[in-house]
C-alpha cells in the first residue's frame, strides 16, 4: 500500500492560512493598517471601492522597506516584529505572526510601492495568488502603498459569501473605528471612492472620540463622557464612560490594551457592575477604556484576530476597572446628592436647659351651644325625579381615536367553523379595557386588543412597502436627524422602506431633514422612530436590504397601535375582530406573541363540576 500522507503546495497551505486571517474585506484593513502603525507612520490613508471588493488601498509616510525585505514581507511567517519564542510575552507591535501580507496575496491581487528615507527609489511588486508578476525598482514616496484588488478572485465560494456592500463596509468602519481610536496622535482619512467619509487629525483621545462619533443631533460627546483614571502596581486605567442618561441599545462599547483593541466580556461585565441600578436593563453606557499592563502578564496570541486576550491577573483587575467606573460616577455627582442650602430658611433658635419650657393651654367656653339660636331648616327634595332616565340609559365607551373600517362581510360567515355555524353573533364584551371577549362554538375566546391591532397595521405596512403606496401626513415644523459615516450606512439600508410607509425627508451631507410621516403614525417624533429602527439593526445584524422592511413596518405597528386601557365601542370590537381574522396569520404579533386564547366549554364545564365552594 502506497503512503498517503504528502505536504499541501505552498498555493494551498496559503489559502488555508488566509481562510483564518481573511476573513472579510474589513479584515484586510486591520492587517494593513496595522502594518502601517507599526512602521512608525503619522498619516495613513484608506481607500476603499464597492466596500472593499474590488479595491482597498492603504498608503503610509511610514519608514518603508528595502527591497529585499519588500519581497520577503510575503513570504509566511516572516515578521520584523519578533525573533524567539519568548518575544510573544513582550510584544509592544501590533503584528506579529508574518501572515497577513502571506494570506492576502494568497486570495487577492496586491500592488505595493515602498520606499526607505535613504533610498532614491523604491521598489514595486505585483502578487496574485501567490505569483509574483513584478519585482522592479519604481520612482514612488517615502513609506508604502499596498493596494488589494479583487478579494476572493480566486475563491469564489468565498466571495459569493461576502454580505451587502452596506454591510461590509460597516464592518471596515468598525475596523477603522478600533485602530484610530487607540491612536489619536496619527493622521487618518478615509475614502470611499472618491468621496471623503473621514479626516482625523491629530488630536488627544477625547477629541478623537468626538471626531469619530460626534456628527450626531443627540450626542455631544464633550458634555457626555466622563473621565476614567486610576494606577495601580498591577494596570494603569484610563479613558471615558459616559453618563448615564445618555445609555442606549447599540451603545459605543471599547477595550484597549497596550494600544490594541480587544473584546473581553468579564471586563464589560464590570463596567455593567457600576451602572446598576442607574440605567434600564435594555440599555448599556457608552465607555471607552484602555488598560495599560506588563506584557508579560497577557497572552494575546489565542486567536487569529488578536481581540481576545487572556490577562495573568485578571480578578484583581476586574475590581479595578469597577471601584474605578464607580468612583468616576460618584466624582462627577450621578447620583443625586442632598443639597444642604440652608439660604433663604427660617432661623430655628437654638434650646438652652435653663429655658423655662411651658406647655401649651386652651381655653373653652362649656356653656357654648352653637345649635341654640340656629334658624336653619332643611329644604324638602323630590329625590325620585333625580332618577328619571337612569334605568333605561346604558353607559357608552368612550371611542379611540384609531381609524375604523367596517366590513359587509362579517368574519363568523367567512369562519362559520369558528364563530359557530349561522347562529346569531354573539356580542363581545371588553374586560378591563385590555381584552375582548367573544363567544365562538367552541367555547369563549379572549383577544389582546393591542396585539391584535399591532397585527393589524403591520399587515398594512408590509402591504404599503411592498406596493410602494405609503401615504404621508405634513409635519407642521420639520425635524433634523444628523448622521455619522456609520449612521448614514445604516440608514441607506432603511430609507427606502421608510419612504414606502410615508416617511417624507430630504438628504444632504449626513443632515436628514423630516417633513412628513405616515398617515395615521400618532407619534410627533420621527428623529427617535428613525433611530430606533437602526438601533435595532446594530442589534441584529440585518444583513440584506430586504429583511428590514419587515423591521420598520414592525415598529411602525407597535406605535400606531391602540394601547391596552383603551375602551372600546360594540362596532370597533367588532372591526377589530373582523380585521384581525382577515391577516394571515391571525395566531400571533410579527414578535411571535400569541394575540388570543380560546377557553374550551368542556374546560368550564369541568370548573363547575369538579369545583369547590372555595373555589
Amino acid at each position: 500500500m502506497s503512503d498517503i500522507i504528502h505536504l499541501l503546495p505552498d498555493s494551498v497551505a496559503n489559502q488555508i492560512a488566509a481562510g483564518e486571517v481573511i476573513q472579510r474585506p474589513a479584515s484586510v484593513l486591520k492587517e494593513l493598517v496595522e502594518n502601517s502603525i507599526d512602521a512608525g507612520a503619522t498619516h495613513i490613508q484608506v481607500i476603499i471601492k464597492d466596500a472593499g471588493r474590488t479595491l482597498l488601498q492603504v498608503t503610509d509616510n511610514g519608514k518603508g522597506m528595502s527591497e529585499t525585505d519588500a519581497r520577503m514581507a510575503f513570504e509566511r511567517h516572516a515578521t520584523s516584529k519578533i525573533k524567539v519564542a519568548n518575544d510573544l510575552f513582550s510584544l509592544r507591535t501590533m503584528g506579529f505572526r508574518g501572515e497577513a501580507l502571506a494570506s492576502i496575496a494568497a486570495v487577492a491581487q496586491v500592488e505595493m510601492k515602498t520606499r526607505r528615507a535613504e533610498d532614491e527609489l523604491g521598489v514595486a511588486i505585483e502578487i496574485a495568488g501567490t505569483r509574483v508578476f513584478k519585482h522592479e525598482p519604481v520612482s514612488c514616496a517615502e513609506g508604502t502603498s499596498i493596494l488589494v484588488k479583487n478579494l476572493f478572485f480566486n475563491v469564489p465560494a468565498r466571495r459569493r459569501f461576502l454580505k451587502s456592500d452596506n454591510v461590509e463596509k460597516s464592518h471596515i468602519l468598525n475596523e477603522f473605528y478600533r485602530v484610530v481610536l487607540v491612536y489619536p496622535g496619527i493622521v487618518f482619512s478615509f475614502f470611499d471612492g472618491d468621496e471623503e467619509l473621514l479626516h482625523l487629525p491629530q488630536a488627544n483621545i477625547k477629541q478623537r472620540i468626538e471626531h469619530v462619533f460626534g456628527k450626531s443631533s443627540k450626542r455631544n460627546w464633550q458634555q457626555q463622557l466622563l473621565l476614567v483614571e486610576t494606577s495601580t502596581n498591577l494596570v494603569k486605567i484610563h479613558g471615558y464612560a459616559g453618563k448615564p442618561e445618555f445609555a442606549q441599545k447599540a451603545a459605543n462599547q471599547y477595550f484597549f490594551v497596550n494600544g490594541r483593541y480587544m473584546r473581553h466580556p468579564y471586563f464589560h461585565k464590570a463596567v455593567m457592575m457600576a451602572y446598576h441600578q442607574l440605567i434600564p436593563p435594555t440599555e448599556g453606557p457608552h465607555y471607552f477604556i484602555y488598560f495599560e499592563v506588563d506584557p508579560d502578564t497577557i497572552d494575546i496570541n489565542i486567536h487569529p484576530t488578536k481581540t481576545e486576550i487572556k490577562f495573568e491577573n485578571e480578578q484583581a483587575i476586574w475590581s479595578i476597572l469597577s471601584a474605578a467606573v464607580k468612583e468616576s460616577l460618584g466624582k462627577f455627582n450621578v447620583a443625586p446628592s442632598i443639597d444642604f442650602d440652608t439660604e433663604g430658611m427660617p432661623d430655628i433658635p437654638v434650646h438652652r436647659n435653663d429655658d423655662n419650657i411651658r406647655p401649651p393651654r386652651t381655653t373653652f367656653n362649656p356653656e357654648y351651644n352653637p345649635f341654640s339660636s340656629s334658624s336653619y331648616k332643611r329644604t324638602d327634595i323630590n329625590w325620585e325625579s333625580l332618577y328619571k332616565g337612569f334605568e333605561k340609559q346604558e353607559d357608552t365607551p368612550t371611542p379611540f381615536s384609531g381609524e375604523i373600517t367596517v366590513f359587509d362581510e362579517t368574519e363568523e360567515d367567512k369562519h362559520p367553523a369558528l364563530f359557530g355555524g349561522n347562529e346569531v353573533k354573539n356580542r363581545n364584551y371588553q374586560f378591563k379595557n385590555q381584552y375582548i371577549i367573544s363567544g365562538i362554538k367552541s367555547g369563549l375566546m379572549m383577544i389582546d386588543q393591542h396585539r391584535a391591532h399591532v397585527k393589524i397595521m403591520y399587515e398594512t405596512y408590509r402591504r404599503q412597502i411592498e406596493k410602494r403606496q405609503g401615504a404621508s401626513q405634513q409635519l407642521l415644523f420639520p425635524e433634523k436627524l444628523e448622521l455619522n459615516v456609520s449612521d448614514r450606512l445604516l440608514f441607506d439600508r432603511i430609507k427606502a422602506g421608510l419612504q414606502y410607509t410615508g416617511f417624507d425627508f430630504s438628504e444632504s451631507d449626513g443632515l436628514i431633514t423630516i417633513a412628513g410621516i405616515p398617515s395615521g403614525y400618532n407619534s410627533s417624533d420621527a428623529v427617535s422612530f428613525i433611530s430606533r429602527v437602526m438601533d435595532k439593526i446594530r442589534e441584529l445584524d440585518t444583513e440584506t436590504p430586504g429583511d428590514t422592511s419587515g423591521l420598520i413596518a414592525a415598529e411602525l405597528a407597535e406605535s400606531a397601535a391602540i394601547r391596552n386601557g383603551q375602551p372600546l365601542t360594540d362596532v370597533e370590537m367588532d372591526d377589530l375582530i373582523d380585521r384581525l381574522f382577515a391577516c394571515e396569520d391571525y395566531n400571533y404579533t410579527p414578535d411571535g406573541k400569541k394575540i388570543f386564547i380560546v377557553v374550551e366549554t368542556t374546560e368550564i364545564e369541568k370548573r363547575f363540576i369538579h369545583g369547590t365552594s372555595d373555589y
